[in-house]
């Protein structure tokens, strides 16, 4: 297993099908530009689909789980047991995601890809654990070279997943103790930034605990001496299973013309590992909302996203994304379901 097909081109978007739906805008019974940014997502809808009324009725969500070696440096308050637990919650529906997924009547899928415990067969978990977690990147690189490789291709399945599914946006999820430790600590290597900018509280540390973690991700940069031009070599060192599964999936939805739904600050570092791996899976991306992570704008702002939502969230699980889908569907019923002006018999403005 190799990691080739990430260069591999991505979609394109279909400029015939964007003309058209922005032309249908202007001719629809309302002053040009005044449903503000659902007229532009009708419009980038209808870029990704194809067709100049798009739908977006079918959404697929999957869900990466896995252990994070760095929570033995006590960087987070929760005990690694609950990313298990968490990955039983979903089966059961527990969970905000499952919730979630149920009320959008979308797919929900969870692939375990490496909590340490060994999570019994459950419904719609997929058990495809590279290891019983990373290493503690504070001491090795988080992975071997075969086991990145292993956690990207598991997101390329789940993109494939979703495209055998008809799918029309996938949603990637994230749950893993210690995960934000991670996912900063590849910010920082590929943004150039300090810990102390990007480092935050994760699940609720206080001030102390986040500074401790700061000192934790500053020592483990200066271990590993990662180069920002390398996006793969920073995810095998500091990176999670989980983020390397959202990254794979993420350039392999862009490959396969499926967008993508990019939630919060974690999934958005995966995002930006994707991007950097191959920079034309950035215009298959919408980014549903701003996290409370500190690091989380910084990580928008390289990536020039700005999010639908500002709700001040930071569960993960691709709950974000999935709280913004309504506002996909209403921007897809404004733009097929108002009259224009010549069927409502309005007059247009001079």
């Amino acid at each position: 297993m190799n990691s080739i097909w990430l260069a591999q081109p991505c979609a394109e978007l279909n400029d015939t099908a964007s003309a058209a739906a922005l032309a249908h805008q202007g001719q629809l019974t309302k002053p040009p530009g005044a449903l503000g940014r659902l007229e532009d997502l009708a419009v980038q809808l209808a870029a990704w689909q194809g067709v100049d009324r798009p739908d977006m009725s079918r959404v697929h969500i999957s869900v990466f789980a896995a252990d994070h070696g760095v929570a033995d440096e006590g960087v987070s308050l929760f005990p690694q047991a609950v990313t298990s637990e968490m990955v039983r919650n979903f089966a059961r529906g527990g969970a905000a995601i499952s919730v979630l997924a149920k009320k959008l009547n979308a797919t929900l899928e969870v692939i375990n890809l490496g909590t340490v415990s060994v999570v019994e067969p459950l419904t719609n978990v997929r058990d495809e654990r590279v290891a019983a977690g990373t290493k503690n990147f504070a001491q090795h690189a988080a992975m071997t070279i075969s086991q990145r490789d292993a956690a990207l291709h598991a997101g390329r399945n789940a993109a494939l997943r979703a495209k055998q599914n008809d799918a029309q946006l996938f949603i990637g999820g994230d749950m893993g103790i210690a995960n934000t430790t991670s996912a900063s600590a590849i910010a920082c290597a590929l943004l150039q930034a300090l810990p102390d900018q990007l480092a935050g509280p994760g699940t609720g540390l206080d001030s102390k605990g986040v500074e401790h973690k700061a000192r934790v991700i500053e020592q483990s940069l200066a271990l590993h001496c990662l180069h920002p031009d390398n996006p793969l070599e920073v995810l095998r060192c500091v990176g999670g299973f989980e983020i390397a599964g959202l990254a794979g999936a993420y350039v392999a939805a862009a490959q396969q013309g499926i967008p993508v739904f990019v939630d919060g600050f974690i999934s958005s570092v995966a995002a930006l590992v994707a991007v950097r791996i191959n920079p034309n899976v950035r215009d298959w991306m919408l980014f549903a909302h701003t996290s409370a992570e500190p690091g989380h704008q910084r990580v928008l702002d390289a990536l020039s996203a700005q999010p639908l939502l500002q709700l001040g969230m930071r569960l993960g699980e691709g709950s974000g994304s999935a709280v913004a889908v309504p506002l996909l569907q209403l921007a897809c019923a404004l733009h097929g379901s108002m009259a224009t002006f010549a069927e409502a018999g309005v007059s247009e403005q001079d």
